[in-house]
């Protein structure tokens, strides 16, 4: 028995070696690289989210409720409650720097600008590929839900 031991601890030896140089590199390359990926799908955060055949549609769609008081607090209400928006676009809408593809900044008035309440919709049912951003209608809010919340994203746009 005693002999088995010393060979297998011969042989696991350089196979050891070799594991810690692969494990070495694996984790040199993860840390070298951890944003090219996430960034490289979205260089430009002016540049749509949705897709091609259906971006003219959502360019034309309007948020069917008013930007009332009434409305905008609703949507005040859900994005720092049960939409948790807030966790990652922050309480003054600019969004938590975090590792790779930042949460946007809706008080940057050009992508306000060329930002549409239809595209936005589209993202909160979709989320948002290449990005941490989630699905949330149908999931932690109702599409009603989502169009008050979009009334209220629009207030940051003077801030």
């Amino acid at each position: 028995m005693r002999r088995r031991i010393v060979i297998q601890r011969v042989i696991s030896k350089p196979a050891m070696s070799k594991y810690r140089v692969v494990l070495f590199f694996v984790t040199l390359a993860l840390l070298a690289f951890p944003k090219v990926s996430v960034k490289a799908f979205h260089e430009n955060v002016y540049s749509p989210r949705v897709p091609d055949a259906i971006f003219e549609t959502l360019q034309d769609m309007d948020n069917p409720f008013s930007s009332t008081l009434e409305n905008i607090e609703e949507g005040s209400k859900i994005y720092f409650g049960k939409g948790l928006c807030v966790k990652c676009h922050g309480v003054n809408g600019k969004g938590i720097k975090v590792p790779g593809h930042s949460p946007r900044n809706f008080t940057d008035p050009k992508w306000q600008g060329v930002r549409t309440d239809g595209e936005m919709m589209w993202v909160l049912k979709n989320g948002s590929p290449g990005t941490s951003m989630p699905i949330r209608v149908g999931k932690v809010i109702n599409e009603e839900e989502a169009w008050k919340v979009i009334l209220f994203i629009r207030t940051f746009a003077g801030v």
